[in-house]
């Protein structure tokens, strides 16, 4: 009897005991995927696009990327696996195990398990073509396409740390975000041509305003900022601004984001230049240390040198010199500007140049500009005759 009983616990407990089950693939970016440190088998699961298929006697590589990286997983699977669909530019979703590469040009591999098409593409048809490096004119045709490029990709990563850096310095700083207004009634003391905001269909009425009074969209943030800072020791903003300046040159954007900030109870001009030369240099060092890739892209396609020039600014100390002087060293340069260097005008394109070459290459700040140049709010350094503007700096690169 004893024995029975022992024998219906035992059939009782194996009943209620769950079968064994697979762990769950763990979902991975590419970029962590290709950043592990032990690749030992671990099942993983990715989601991305296929950037390129190779097909072999018996393996099938696939090079898989969803914006994370540059650099995309290398997919392993078995060739008898229906390809037909597993074109390049199709949206896949590949489990499998997460191993050491056999091959020197990465350090990981995933060798696939299952393969699960998501959308499929017709490469045929697709306008981004496989190890065609297309001119940024032709990408623009296909705005809807052209991040899944190289350079854009690279480009958006990069202005993606670059934006994160520069909120992280303000929060670490102690600044105040401040959300200024996209739509407002003020033109930030003719900041700047406006494009004003009308009701459209049925709701625009002649001569009347949606608000009662004149909107525009903004072209920047420092009139509300300036309010804040009677609140708030120090603020900032990081938004977009617009500028109506129907100009083609590289110099001139109809939309941008713009970086403003407030510091009250400044003891000297020179604590605010630091913080702006901090700032630089913080967003700087994030960008070259989160995204090597791709200014080494950047670098080698786009802008040659820069990535140098980059390393060099953060080996020296921003420079300061004065109106005065920058008139000084633009007289007496052997170079011929298409605008003369004279005492109470203002600095032009080409004199910026000039002085940060003449300077070693590294950002500048030129203050005390005249009196006359500068708003009217300016404090007057009452300096004599020439009556400059301490309060206001200029910094260039």
């Amino acid at each position: 009897m004893l024995g029975v009983r022992c024998l219906l616990r035992s059939v009782r407990f194996c009943s209620s005991a769950p079968f064994p089950k697979h762990k769950p693939s763990a979902k991975l970016s590419v970029r962590d995927a290709l950043g592990a440190q032990n690749a030992s088998g671990e099942r993983i699961k990715i989601q991305g696009w296929i950037r390129s298929v190779r097909s072999q006697k018996e393996v099938l590589f696939l090079h898989v990327n969803d914006g994370s990286s540059l650099e995309s997983l290398q997919v392993v699977a078995d060739s008898g696996l229906d390809s037909r669909e597993l074109n390049f530019g199709s949206s896949v979703e590949v489990q499998g195990q997460l191993i050491k590469s056999p091959s020197k040009r990465q350090n990981v591999e995933l060798k696939a398990e299952k393969i699960k098409v998501i959308g499929n593409c017709d490469a045929k048809d697709f306008p981004i073509k496989y190890k065609e490096r297309h001119p940024l004119e032709y990408l623009r045709q296909y705005p809807h396409f052209r991040c899944r490029t190289n350079v854009l990709g690279s480009i958006l990563r990069i202005r993606s740390e670059a934006t994160a850096a520069i909120h992280s310095f303000f929060k670490d700083s102690g600044f105040v975000h401040i959300h200024t207004p996209i739509i407002t009634s003020n033109d930030s003391e003719g900041a700047g041509e406006l494009f004003q905001l009308e009701p459209s269909g049925k709701l625009k009425v002649p001569e009347e305003n949606f608000f009662n009074v004149p909107a525009f969209l903004t072209v920047s943030g420092q009139l509300h900022l300036e309010v804040m800072s009677g609140a708030f020791t120090q603020v900032f903003t990081f938004g977009p601004t617009f500028r109506a300046e129907n100009s083609q040159s590289r110099r001139h954007l109809a939309e941008f984001y713009m970086i403003e900030a407030e510091i009250s109870f400044v003891d000297s001009l020179q604590d605010l230049m630091q913080v702006i030369e901090e700032l630089f240099k913080a967003t700087t060092m994030m960008v070259l240390s989160k995204c090597p890739e791709d200014v080494e892209l950047c670098h080698k396609f786009i802008a040659p040198g820069q990535k140098d020039r980059l390393e060099h600014m953060l080996k020296n100390n921003f420079l300061i010199i004065s109106y005065t002087e920058a008139v000084e060293i633009l007289k007496q340069a052997s170079q011929n500007f298409t605008f003369t260097p004279e005492w109470g005008a203002d600095l032009r394109t080409e004199h910026e140049k000039y002085l940060v070459k003449h300077c070693g290459n590294i950002p500048v700040f030129v203050i005390n500009y005249p009196l006359t140049l500068k708003p009217f709010y300016m404090r007057d350094n009452e300096d004599g005759p020439q009556h400059t503007s301490s309060l206001r700096k200029e910094a260039m690169w």
